[in-house]
């Protein structure tokens, strides 16, 4: 990791405003954990998730703040179906927005990240992507194409220090902390539990006796951004799997900083999420991915096996 001041211009005016909504927003959900009114609505479009009044306000105002940036869009947020802003009526660019993500914990003052995304249809992929960390220093994870059309990856802390993220050298499984969102007792921890050859391998010892494999919780598009960091060495997701704007912005900041993508087959996760017409990206906000993200191409491979196991 490298201090760096040149995050390109676009993507940094994208990272300000996610840093000027994340400002907004903090106060109103410490009081919600500190009053215990944590604006719980009812989620009619994902009826197993948890969703309350600042999702819904962090929606509206990304949408606000973004018109204005960037002229004619897709915006695809999760909280609301698709639509065309601006006079274009097939836009080249589609902004992909989790408000608020894990707002369960956030309205409890516990951890909150938000995510948005910007993809190039013309390109078939991301161009910009910014991951925000509501509670914490390391504040903004950010994945910009560049003017030479290089994929580059930062994290910027909440007093502006900047940092660009490249590779790191591999690890064994065996010396690894893998994370996974293990949240939910049945349809999460449990299957976690019975993959035995992973866990077996996690806790085989090093040399001096000593066993250091460790599994942990994470959570959406952060967890991939913590690998990316090298705070992590890889994510699992088997079970259910992440939906598009759950794991797309991660996806791609994790790509720039020379991180891995595979899907349980061991095949690489592809860049281009199909949103190539409106009807795609329709189609792709109810698509769910498998997969195994890791810092090395090498890890990832492993980590794949364990999980067949």
């Amino acid at each position: 990791m490298d201090q760096a001041r040149n995050v390109p211009p676009q993507a940094m005016k994208i990272a300000e405003m996610v840093r000027s909504v994340m400002l907004e927003l903090r106060p109103r959900l410490v009081e919600a954990a500190l009053t215990g009114r944590r604006g719980e609505s009812e989620n009619l479009r994902h009826a197993d998730n948890f969703l309350s009044e600042h999702d819904l306000w962090m929606h509206q105002r990304y949408r606000e703040l973004l018109t204005p940036v960037l002229g004619t869009f897709v915006y695809a947020s999760e909280e609301a179906e698709p639509e065309v802003i601006g006079d274009d009526p097939d836009p080249d660019l589609c902004v992909l927005v989790d408000p608020l993500d894990t707002s369960e914990l956030a309205v409890r003052g516990v951890l909150g990240y938000t995510h948005v995304m910007v993809y190039s249809r013309t390109a078939a992929q991301p161009v910009i992507a910014v991951v925000g960390d509501i509670f914490h220093h390391l504040q903004l994870y950010v994945g910009a194409r560049d003017e030479q059309g290089i994929d580059r990856a930062f994290v910027v802390t909440a007093d502006g220090e900047t940092y660009e993220l490249g590779p790191r050298p591999p690890k064994r499984l065996a010396e690894s902390m893998v994370t996974n969102f293990l949240m939910k007792p049945g349809e999460r921890f449990l299957p976690l539990s019975q993959k035995t050859q992973l866990m077996n391998t996690l806790d085989e010892p090093s040399e001096d006796g000593k066993s250091r494999g460790r599994i942990g919780v994470d959570f959406g598009s952060v967890s991939l951004c913590h690998v990316a960091a090298g705070m992590t060495e890889a994510v699992i997701e088997f079970a259910k799997g992440f939906a598009v704007w759950d794991l797309a912005p991660g996806h791609y900041i994790l790509h720039a900083a020379g991180g891995t993508v595979l899907d349980l087959d061991g095949a690489p996760v592809p860049l281009d999420y199909r949103f190539g017409s409106f009807d795609e990206i329709t189609k792709a906000m109810d698509r769910r991915q498998r997969f195994v993200a890791a810092g090395s191409s090498e890890l990832a491979a492993e980590i794949v096996t364990a999980l067949r196991s």
